[in-house]
Formats: structure tokens, C-alpha cells, sequence
């Protein structure tokens, strides 16, 4: 994953990250890996591409989940290390 970074969006139901995943794969040269449902509703999708493309997917998901639902948190991460990856097969 070197050179990569992993950005992650945590929304509150199913169909806000939907719109979420569209509107990142959409504005930015980003593959969404996954996603996981964390409990009461909440779940988080994972994706990965470059530092820059990775930052304008997630904020353009943002803005785009909280049009229909609620937005919990996001995070990019550049760089992860390698070991990262052996949480879950959405990080690699």
C-alpha cells in the first residue's frame, strides 16, 4: 500500500453511505474497498488511491452523505503502515 492512502467514512445507516460512495468514487480517482457495520446503526466504508485523490473523495462524501443522513466521522490516512492491512481485507 506504499504511496497510498486509506480514507474512511463512518455514516449513520446504510443508504447515507451508499451516496457516500458514490459521490467519492465519482470525484476522485478512488476504489472503495469495503465496508463494516459497526452496531446501532452505524457502518463505515473504506477507500483507497493516492494522498490528494483520496482527500477530495472523502470530502466530497461528506458533503454528500449528510445531504441524506448523518455523518459520524471521517479520516484519511496517508501512508498506512503495512501492518494495518492485517485488520481486514477492506484496508490492503
Amino acid at each position: 500500500m506504499a504511496k497510498q492512502a486509506l480514507g474512511m467514512i463512518e455514516t449513520v445507516g446504510l443508504t447515507s453511505l451508499v451516496e457516500a460512495a458514490d459521490a467519492a468514487i465519482k470525484a476522485a480517482d478512488v476504489t472503495m474497498t469495503g465496508w463494516d457495520k459497526i452496531g446501532s446503526g452505524l457502518v463505515c466504508g473504506f477507500f483507497v488511491g493516492d494522498v490528494a485523490a483520496v482527500k477530495a473523495g472523502i470530502e466530497a462524501a461528506a458533503e454528500a452523505a449528510s445531504q441524506v443522513g448523518e455523518v459520524n466521522s471521517t479520516l484519511v490516512i496517508p501512508r498506512p503502515h503495512e501492518e494495518l492491512g492485517q485488520m481486514g481485507p477492506w484496508i490492503s
